[in-house]
């Protein structure tokens, strides 16, 4: 009887060693994901980053941080009935102080909850600048168009495995600090992660870069679900035909499996905005436009936020406040910067730095969509 016990106490004990000390988080199903969509207000927003940022690093190293004019510009947002912003992380600022950088976000969520607006947090982007560097700095390029904006990771620990844990602590100790907090509204794993900058620095890029990104991505979709969020992951689709599976890259296919709420980019005119938004409902899952809204390419508030709203979409444009990003400024300003004119619209941006608006019947409408009331003395 005593060896009977003793071997049942055995058996329990190795059962109990073998088992996993946590099942993994799965992607959410078609039913959590329209749960949680349906307890969040329409979602309208821009991509944020402060006026006197050049780039994620100027807006998040400690000696540039610059919480008075987040808190007037987030300001500026809510008067427009705005709910959300998307805000890009960096890896290196995670690096270089772990600990600051988590306070530096908390009090950045602390001015954003006072506005009522939740952000959507992007770990890793591909665009621009492959070579990202701490410390001050450079000065935007005259007349160019986004001229200091940083890929994250860069070039080289990209192509450097022994890099891989170093993301991984910076991807899972952001989201263990904030995976629970009611304060974010998700994540976006990565931005635009076959983005090779043919227009800009296509030349500085690996050469196998979309190679190294599509098999570090389910990687950070994985580190992501194992620090525990509990908001949603996603990562934005921006190219290409997704009408059917046949016709996904394998890029886009990681993607849009991996989201537990699909997102999308489309810098195009209205008619387009919609069909791209009927490609993606056959996924069942709510729809997040993250970027959208460039003038000059026929892509504007009058003709895209009439659509969301129509399919409850949500609808982040890019650029909020003329500033140090110089995204007013046409793409094509890469090949002739604007040094000796101006454009003859602006591209992106919603508000010049004294808080004016660039075109008052945009902010009109987007309070109306929005029913947001008009502040006295806000945005006239």
């Amino acid at each position: 009887m005593k060896k009977a016990r003793l071997f049942g106490l055995l058996l329990i004990c190795s059962l109990v060693t073998l088992a996993p000390a946590q099942t993994p988080m799965a992607r959410w199903s078609e039913a959590k994901a329209n749960e949680w969509y349906a307890g969040q207000p329409w979602l309208v927003g821009s991509n944020y980053i402060p006026a006197t940022a050049i780039n994620e690093l100027e807006m998040w190293q400690a000696e540039t941080f610059d919480p008075n004019t987040i808190d007037k510009e987030l300001g500026w947002a809510e008067s427009l009935g705005m709910t959300t912003m998307r805000v890009f992380l960096h890896d290196l600022a995670w690096q270089q102080d772990a600990d600051s950088y988590r306070e530096r976000i908390t009090r950045f969520l602390d001015i954003a909850a006072r506005h009522r607006i939740k952000p959507l947090f992007v770990l890793f982007d591909s665009c621009w600048d492959p070579h990202p560097k701490l410390g001050r700095q450079r000065d935007p390029r005259p007349g160019v168009h986004n001229s200091g904006w940083l890929q994250s990771p860069g070039a080289k620990a990209l192509q450097d495995s022994q890099e891989y844990p170093r993301l991984k602590a910076y991807v899972t100790g952001v989201v263990k600090a904030f995976g629970k907090d009611p304060r974010v509204l998700g994540w976006d794993i990565w931005n635009e992660p076959d983005n090779t900058n043919t227009n800009s620095y296509g030349s500085a890029e690996p050469k196998n870069k979309v190679e190294l990104v599509l098999a570090l991505l389910p990687q950070a979709f994985e580190w992501s679900r194992e620090a525990g969020a509990e908001q949603p992951l996603t990562s934005g689709v921006w190219k290409g035909d997704w009408s059917s599976d046949d016709k996904l890259s394998p890029m886009e296919r990681v993607q849009l499996e991996g989201s537990d709420v699909i997102s999308f980019h489309n810098y195009d005119r209205a008619a387009e905005f919609e069909k791209r938004i009927k490609w993606l409902q056959r996924y069942h899952r709510p729809i997040l436009c993250t970027e959208y809204m460039a003038r000059g390419n026929g892509s504007t508030f009058q003709g895209s936020l009439p659509v969301a709203q129509k399919y409850r979409v949500a609808a982040i444009n890019w650029g909020f406040v003329a500033g140090k990003t110089q995204t007013y400024l046409p793409w094509d300003s890469w090949q002739k910067p604007y040094v000796d004119r101006e454009p003859k619209i602006w591209f992106h941006e919603i508000f010049k730095q004294d808080g004016t608006p660039y075109k008052q019947e945009e902010v009109d409408l987007i309070r109306k969509l929005t029913a947001a009331p008009v502040p006295a003395g806000v945005g006239r």
